[in-house]
């Protein structure tokens, strides 16, 4: 191996996805891959859940939805939420991909695209639960599910959601979100039907709170294996990405490894544990192009150092490295992912 490899196993981020699912049940599962499957690499990750029977994917944008549909074709469910252009409108609409829905002015112009089209736009309207993260006020959501409905009848709209963001900062702000979130699924279910989809969690949420899921929840970092930050470790899930560099020299008694700061690897890592062939051993300092690392006995040049993994080898996850320098998981995997070389294994 002569450069860094992510390596990234299949084998578990289908074990992973199970777990999810076994523990979400009844909720579906709504396997997010945004920012490139946190850095994984959205087409196998998507080959691989759909084997495996996901049904749902969330994209947050329309760019990656279409990714989406061109690896999974027309049998999944695509949902985007991100406030889009026109353009962007459009190809969702002929994709079939489910919009999300925060404002008045982005469902208007999603009504006047499909009106254009002659299409049926699907969304999901989604409450502003106290987040502040998009979404339609309380006192403007009659408003917004009347202009729905009308449009519904209208045969340009399908309301196939109602949908939200919270907080997770505590027990009660959650529990007080959740009651304006079904009081806007009231809403709408008094104008028409309930939607069948109704989704409120995410990733920690979904896990810790099953009193707060919907028919859908929203997990994208626990199927990687990738634990909330400060969080504790999740039963059944492990990462799914180990990063890897090789030895290149032996210098005054510790290794030099071929893996720096240039590869997407922070300097401030210094001083972590690493995984080695005698067990863990700290990282001294990071340069640009290279590493150098505490020596074990018999160590050699073409040993293999595991950086980050799910702990074979002594090493600590992405997350644990991610809160020593006060930052999560998924920006470390999602920036080293465009510098090294990802390798899908098993």
């Amino acid at each position: 191996m002569s450069r860094p490899q992510l390596r990234i196993s299949s084998r578990q981020f289908r074990a992973n996805i199970e777990s999810v699912r076994d523990r979400i049940a009844p909720s579906a599962l709504m396997l997010v891959v945004k920012d490139d499957a946190y850095g994984h690499g959205l087409s196998w990750v998507v080959e691989v859940a759909e084997s495996v029977g996901v049904e749902w994917f969330g994209s947050y944008d329309v760019r990656s939805a279409l990714d989406v549909r061109r690896v999974a074709g027309g049998a999944v469910r695509v949902f985007a939420w991100a406030t889009s252009t026109d353009t962007e409108i459009d190809d969702a609409l002929v994709q079939g991909v489910d919009l999300g829905v925060g404002t008045a002015e982005y469902l208007g112009r999603i009504i006047a695209r499909a009106a254009a089209l002659g299409v049926i736009a699907r969304v999901h309207l989604k409450i502003d639960t106290g987040l502040h993260r998009n979404g339609v006020l309380r006192e403007d959501w009659d408003d917004v599910v009347a202009d729905a409905r009308a449009a519904e009848v209208a045969g340009l709209l399908e309301i196939v959601g109602v949908w939200s963001h919270i907080a997770e900062a505590s027990d009660a702000e959650d529990d007080e979100a959740q009651a304006v979130f079904l009081d806007a699924v009231r809403v709408v279910d008094d104008a028409g039907s309930a939607p069948a989809w109704q989704h409120l969690t995410a990733s920690a949420a979904s896990w810790w709170r099953p009193e707060l899921r919907g028919t859908l929840s929203r997990i994208g970092a626990f199927c990687y294996g990738v634990r909330s930050a400060d969080g504790p470790e999740l039963d059944g899930i492990r990462p799914i990405a180990t990063l890897v560099a090789s030895v290149k020299a032996i210098v005054e008694g510790e290794a030099l490894v071929d893996i720096g700061s240039f590869d997407g690897l922070p300097s401030t890592l210094a001083g972590s544990p690493v995984g080695t062939p005698g067990g863990a051993r700290e990282l001294r300092r990071i340069d640009h192009t290279s590493s150098v690392v505490q020596g074990w006995p018999g160590m050699a040049a073409g040993d293999e150092v595991h950086l980050f993994g799910a702990g074979a080898h002594g090493e600590v996850s992405a997350t644990t490295l991610a809160e020593r320098i006060d930052t999560v998981g998924e920006e470390i995997l999602t920036r080293l992912s465009v510098r090294v070389r990802r390798v899908v294994v098993d």
